[in-house]
């Protein structure tokens, strides 16, 4: 095994691969099921001020993506990097730590959807959820980590792809929708209050419960900047991000308003997963749900692709820098990162075992790793905010700056505020480990383990832990 700078192969990804990576990563299984999730607890004025937030807030980090990569185009690890730029290195650790902590368990969640929708085919799958769909899902498994062995120029061709191929249903039901779009099914009951109409508290209930899906479906949005190390060209981070991003926008955008008029809000919430099967076909008839069944096995593939790319590339990059052990930085003869590979698709293969229980897997799994990446983020917003307020007054665009970082921080708090206590609180159980990672990487390296605000963040991280165990081993929070 070759250390990264006598084998790794640097500036290979150009704009189309980039932004088929962005859009590959970010349209995976929750447009397919996204009209159920939204409908279950928001109705339609609550799920167009849901959409309204996201939308706003994920253009803002996406600009913060834009100005950060322009202004300090050494920080090419990844999203990380603007964390510890700006908060020092254990805060950029836990960047690091929760942005891979919610990629590798994303793949989890597309996989239970993926063998759900297998299901429709074989039946011995069923719902996704039993042991011939976790024999399934590790040989996928095991295939990807082939792929992505064979190298990540290879891997990102093999995306872009399936990327384009996965479309294609969804352009035809966006197209059967419209024409079979009924608007007195849209307007009833608009505000899904008791009385019929405008009820804030419920009103904002309602937009809070559309908060982890909608961000669930946009993560993936910093694809680029994830790979900005390999680009060609660094300004086609920028591009890449922000054509994905307007790509996916109307996407999602269409497929929620279309469907809206399709089903009543109740009808929507329950419907079998995938959700967009069970709607086309009960538009054109069976062949919708075939097709839209391919197209989620396709898509997913696809977007597990994208995903384990992403979290072999991140600890890859943070070890190079140090902020994650050293051995997370070898690579093979191809510069494929093979530890990080590995170790981040045994952690999967343990996950797998969640398709046994009687929880409602993809649910819980896409609610924990939009948790999870909540916090890389608020960095990514916070440093934004920080860097753009210490520059000089008379600096170019100075202004402009601050306010993107401004808004971007702000709907960081609101999504940590939206997300929940509980959701938040499992997250922790997940982030609390990397303290005694991190303990021992600083030992090794023998620098200075704490200062005194990251002593406290550490504290507070325990206290936090010690909280959840209490309420799990009481009864009041449950992990199933």
């Amino acid at each position: 095994m070759a250390t990264t700078k006598s084998s790794e192969k640097k500036g290979n990804l150009g704009l189309l691969q980039l932004t088929g990576l962005v859009v590959g990563s970010i349209i995976g299984a929750g447009v397919f099921n996204l009209m159920s999730n939204i409908s279950a607890g928001a109705s339609l004025m609550a799920i167009t001020i849901g959409w309204g937030i996201t939308g706003l807030g994920m253009l803002f980090l996406a600009l913060c993506f834009q100005n950060l990569t322009k202004k300090r185009p050494d920080l090419d690890a990844g999203i990380y990097s603007y964390a510890q730029a700006g908060f020092g290195k254990y805060m950029g650790f836990n960047s690091a730590w929760g942005y891979w902590i919610s990629a590798w368990i994303g793949n989890v969640a597309y996989a239970t959807l993926l063998f759900s929708s297998v299901g429709y085919f074989f039946k011995v799958f069923g719902d996704g959820q039993n042991l011939p769909s976790v024999i399934g899902a590790s040989i996928l498994l095991w295939v990807v980590n082939f792929l992505v062995m064979r190298g990540m120029k290879t891997a990102s061709v093999v995306n872009m792809l399936i990327t384009a191929a996965k479309l294609i249903p969804i352009a035809i039901f966006l197209l059967a929708a419209f024409v079979a779009f009924k608007l007195n099914i849209f307007t009833s009951d608009i505000w899904g209050t008791a009385s019929k109409g405008f009820e804030f508290n419920d009103v904002l209930d309602q937009v809070k419960s559309t908060m982890l899906v909608t961000v669930w479906v946009f993560i993936g949005i910093e694809g680029a900047v994830v790979f900005s190390g390999r680009a060609k060209n660094k300004a086609n981070v920028a591009r890449a991000t922000f054509l994905g991003l307007f790509t996916v926008t109307a996407i999602y955008f269409l497929v929620t308003a279309l469907s809206l008029g399709l089903k009543t809000r109740p009808e929507l919430a329950e419907l079998g997963q995938p959700a967009m099967a069970a709607l086309l076909e009960s538009v054109v008839g069976s062949w919708g749900a075939v097709l839209i069944n391919i197209g989620v096995v396709i898509s997913i593939t696809g977007a597990w692709l994208a995903w384990t790319m992403f979290a072999t590339e991140l600890p890859y990059q943070a070890a190079k820098k140090k902020a994650f052990p050293s051995y997370f930085a070898k690579v093979n003869a191809r510069g494929v990162p093979v530890v990080s590979l590995l170790v981040t698709n045994v952690l999967i293969q343990a996950f797998l075992l969640l398709f046994l229980t009687p929880i409602k897997a993809y649910d819980f799994m896409y609610s924990l790793a939009t948790s999870a990446i909540l916090l890389p983020y608020a960095f990514t917003a916070f440093y934004q905010l920080k860097l753009s307020a210490a520059e000089k007054a008379a600096a170019p665009g100075r202004m402009r700056n601050i306010i993107i970082g401004v808004v971007a921080s702000l709907y960081a708090v609101w999504l940590v505020y939206a997300a929940g206590l509980d959701y938040l609180l499992l997250t922790v159980l997940l982030y609390t480990p990397a303290i005694v990672v991190y303990v021992l990487m600083q030992i090794k390296n023998r620098e200075k383990i704490f200062t005194a605000k990251e002593f406290l963040a550490a504290g507070v991280l325990v206290a936090l832990c010690v909280f959840c165990l209490y309420r799990i081993m009481n009864g009041d929070l449950s992990v199933i």
